[in-house]
């Protein structure tokens, strides 16, 4: 089943047109010492590596070759006018996960987000790429969340907390947060190491939440919780001005972010464990 709307089939169109992209460019480094070659640092403030920025530069073709002027916000190339620059908004994040991508492990993603203004809140289409499944998540604003092209259920908050996915594996973030977590209801906890795929997790109800212990940036999220809300769960972001929808889409956001399948239950968790 195709989105509702002529436009969201075009977004979704080209982004998969990206994916495929992106996804060929990062096969042409097989070995752990191709993909582990680093570029320099991105604009997002993390070392890019070889496979970043490939993947970037397919998405950054399909763009190009849409011919329509996009303000583009992109983990490694920063801000960047195409066509002389619009009100649209393109928040991308070429590889979700690359730390997964350069080691091998099937759990990195492409993540894009279209917006008509400036905030969270302004997103109006999602589409996130697990390169390793091959699984499509997407999401248009009022359209619903769709995965492979199958409506996603409805979320309901009821039910207790059998799996709570968390962000950052950093040993020190877990030891500071250990307590926090312990006291909370959750039966397990998860680690995958993509907050891209982790919010579509929460979406598609493998994860009852999602919890970062660090801050994260616009580009990590702008898709995945565009699919969360629209599949009726809630998305925080605790260390943003605003909290929540208004949370900036440009590359000097940070915030923690905690997704779940209600307001309520994110809400408590942001409280409990990162006393927000």
């Amino acid at each position: 089943m195709a989105p509702n709307s002529a436009q969201s089939e075009e977004w979704l169109a080209l982004c998969r047109r990206a994916a495929d992209g992106a996804q060929a460019a990062i096969a042409r480094y097989p070995k752990l010492e191709d993909r582990s070659e680093k570029t320099g640092r991105g604009e997002g403030g993390d070392m890019s590596l070889v496979i970043d920025r490939a993947a970037e530069d397919a998405i950054f073709a399909e763009l190009e070759a849409l011919g329509e002027p996009l303000t583009c916000v992109s983990e490694e190339r920063g801000r960047v006018t195409l066509n002389g620059g619009g009100p649209t908004q393109v928040v991308i994040d070429p590889i979700d996960g690359s730390l997964n991508a350069k080691r091998g492990m099937p759990l990195y993603c492409m993540s894009i987000a279209v917006a008509d203004g400036l905030t969270m809140g302004d997103a109006k289409y999602g589409y996130v790429r697990d390169f390793g499944s091959g699984e499509e998540w997407w999401a248009a604003r009022g359209e619903g969340a769709w995965l492979d092209g199958v409506r996603v259920p409805a979320l309901t908050e009821a039910g207790r907390v059998e799996i709570l996915g968390i962000e950052s594996g950093d040993p020190r973030r877990i030891a500071r947060y250990s307590t926090a977590l312990a006291a909370t209801t959750a039966h397990r906890l998860r680690l995958i190491g993509s907050i891209a795929l982790g919010l579509c997790w929460v979406a598609g109800g493998r994860f009852d939440a999602l919890l970062s212990l660090r801050s994260i940036r616009s580009v990590d999220a702008a898709a995945g919780q565009l699919v969360v809300r629209e599949a009726g769960g809630a998305v925080v972001f605790p260390d943003s001005q605003g909290g929540d929808l208004s949370a900036p889409l440009d590359l000097d956001m940070r915030s923690t972010v905690v997704a779940a399948r209600g307001h309520g239950l994110a809400t408590e968790l942001a409280r409990d464990v990162l006393g927000a």
